[in-house]
C-alpha cells in the first residue's frame, strides 16, 4: 500500500534511493509476472487471494493496527479502502492474463496519472492529458487480437488505483502511522479467505502454483511496501513519484523476458506515451 510521504534525508543518500526504488519496481513487476505462472492452476483470482494474505501479515506486522480503538469515522473509510483495494489487485492481474503485463500495467498508472492531472492548472498538463489518451488509443485500437474485456479490466484497475490514493490520504489523516492501511490489508484478506477455502478444496493446488502465489505476494507486496519505507527517507517525494512512471516499461520488459510477452513498435509508443505523460504531470509547478 502507498504511505504518507515523509521528508527526505539529505541529497548524498539519491543515488542510494534510486537504486531501492528501481529494485523495488523491478520486484514489483518481477512478482506479477512469476504470480501469473500460477494462473492455470489457481487462476487470477487464486493468485489475488494468496497475495492478499501475504499483505496483510506484513502490514500488520509494521503497522500493527489497534482497531478495537476505531471510531466509525475511522473505519468507513478503511472499510472502502479494503474494498478497493482488493478490487484494484484482482482487476489488474485478470487483465494482466488476458492482455500482458505491459499493456495492463500501463492502462493501471492512468489512475495516478489522472489525480495528478485532476489537481494541476497547468497547460502544459492538458497536453500531457491528450498525450496519455493518444496512447490508450492506440492500445486499445482495433485489432483481430484485440481483448476488449482485458483493455476494461485494466482501465477499472486504473480507477481503483486512483480511489486507493484517495483513500489512502483520508485514513492517513484520521488514523496514525500504517495502522489504517494494516487494518485495510486484513479485512480485504479475511475477504479473500473463503475465497482462497473454495479453491483449494474444489481444485487442489500444486505446490509450484503456491510457491508462484507466494512469490508474488512477497515481491509485490512486502518487498516494495518496505524499499519504499526506506526510500522515502532518502529521496525528494518529487523523485519518487517521478521514477514511479517508469514501472509500465519495467513490466513490457519483464512481461518480454519472464513471460515471452513481445510487443510491437506501436505499444512501446503508446507505453512511452503513458510514461511521458505521467513524468511530465508530476514536474514542479
Amino acid at each position: 500500500m502507498r504511505r504518507t510521504l515523509e521528508r527526505p534525508a539529505a541529497s548524498p543518500a539519491l543515488p542510494a534511493g534510486v537504486a531501492t526504488m528501481f529494485g523495488s519496481g523491478l520486484s514489483n513487476q518481477t512478482g506479477a509476472a512469476i504470480g501469473s505462472l500460477a494462473f492455470p492452476v489457481l487462476g487470477p483470482l487464486g493468485v489475488v487471494a494468496v497475495r492478499q494474505y501475504v499483505a496483510a501479515l506484513v502490514l500488520v506486522a509494521v503497522g500493527r493496527p489497534r482497531v478495537r480503538a476505531f471510531t466509525w469515522r475511522q473505519w468507513w473509510p478503511v472499510l472502502l479502502l479494503a474494498v478497493v483495494f482488493g478490487t484494484m489487485n484482482l482487476t489488474l492481474y485478470t487483465a494482466i492474463d488476458r492482455v500482458g503485463l505491459g499493456l495492463a500495467v500501463t492502462l493501471e498508472f492512468l489512475g495516478p496519472l489522472s489525480i495528478a492531472l485532476a489537481a494541476s492548472r497547468r497547460r502544459l498538463d492538458a497536453g500531457c492529458a491528450l498525450l496519455a489518451a493518444a496512447g490508450v488509443v492506440v492500445l486499445m485500437r482495433p485489432q483481430p487480437s484485440t481483448d476488449y474485456l482485458g483493455m476494461a479490466l485494466g482501465l477499472i484497475a486504473a480507477c481503483c488505483w486512483a480511489s486507493y490514493i484517495l483513500l489512502n490520504r483520508l485514513v492517513g489523516r484520521r488514523i496514525p502511522g500504517a495502522q489504517g492501511s494494516a487494518a485495510a490489508a486484513s479485512v480485504s484478506a479475511l475477504t479473500f479467505l473463503p475465497v482462497g477455502i473454495v479453491l483449494a478444496v474444489r481444485h487442489p493446488p500444486t505446490a509450484g502454483a503456491i510457491l508462484c502465489a507466494v512469490t508474488a505476494g512477497v515481491l509485490s507486496s512486502a518487498v516494495p511496501y518496505l524499499a519504499d519505507l526506506l526510500t522515502l527517507r532518502k529521496v525528494p517525494a518529487q523523485t519518487f513519484g517521478l521514477f514511479m512512471s517508469v514501472n509500465p516499461v519495467l513490466a513490457a520488459v519483464v512481461g518480454w523476458v519472464v513471460l515471452g510477452q513481445s510487443l510491437g513498435l506501436l505499444e512501446w509508443a503508446a507505453i512511452g506515451a503513458v510514461v511521458a505523460a505521467n513524468t511530465v504531470s508530476l514536474t514542479p509547478r
